[in-house]
């Protein structure tokens, strides 16, 4: 099974990885679309202010430019490590045992805009960029990333993709269809039956699912797999619309 998740906005500072190198994630063959990002984020800090527009930052987040231009020689860490915010906070994952971590470096993709999707313990510096920023000197984010992630995930050839994403990191990299996979959706469930999404408790329903998965490490090799590993560890998950599952919590 293979897990894909969202990034998120907020980031851990620092770190003591060498820097960055696009041919040492996960999925080489994306290099040459993180290496045009990158160089294009370096490029676009030279002028802080067109970069604070460009990336729609506030005045508070200004110093958030100097993230991007020092992509090529920051110091890096574990992505999973990296990201903070709901999601990541649930998934807690600096408090998971090595066999727990191990499991998330083998079975997690994180899907960012700038290096694409990476390995859970794939180390990255900090940025600022969001999937639906327009970089001067890059095409437009979907079109940079979609038909490249597609393919390489095809090529990675998954038994069973869960897609944790967001719908607009989604668009960044669609599952193709000759793998088996599944979108998930949060719901909450009213006192009348009605079903509603959520926002906050959807993402740290994301964060605690998959950091029960990386204890619990089972082999999943299906939807139906899953469904069944879920149902016996009491998670609430049903077919929703098509191709998706919904998460009830």
């Amino acid at each position: 099974m293979l897990i894909l998740l969202p990034p998120s906005e907020t980031k851990r500072p620092g770190g003591s990885g060498a820097p960055i190198d696009a041919l040492s994630l996960a999925l080489p063959s994306l290099a040459p679309q993180r290496d045009a990002v990158i160089d294009a984020l370096v490029a676009l800090s030279e002028d802080e202010d067109a970069a604070v527009r460009v990336l729609k930052l506030s005045e508070r987040q200004r110093g958030d430019v100097a993230l991007n231009a020092a992509l090529r020689s920051a110091p890096t860490m574990p992505a999973v490590d990296r990201y903070t915010g709901v999601l990541f906070d649930a998934l807690d994952a600096g408090t998971l045992p090595a066999a727990a971590r191990w499991w998330l470096g083998a079975h997690v993709l994180i899907h960012s805009a700038p290096f694409g999707p990476v390995r859970a313990t794939d180390r990255i510096p900090a940025y600022r960029l969001a999937a639906g920023a327009a970089v001067p000197g890059i095409p437009p984010l979907r079109r940079l990333w979609a038909d490249a992630v597609s393919t390489a995930v095809a090529e990675l050839a998954p038994s069973f993709v869960l897609d944790l994403r967001s719908e607009a990191y989604a668009a960044l990299g669609p599952v193709p269809v000759t793998v088996p996979s599944v979108y998930v959706r949060v719901v909450t469930a009213g006192p009348d039956g009605a079903v509603r999404a959520l926002n906050h408790f959807n993402k740290h329903a994301k964060g605690d699912l998959v950091r029960a998965l990386a204890l619990a490490r089972p082999r999943v090799a299906s939807l139906t797999g899953f469904m069944r590993w879920a149902h016996g560890a009491g998670w609430t998950v049903r077919p929703g619309a098509a191709g998706e599952l919904e998460l009830v919590v």
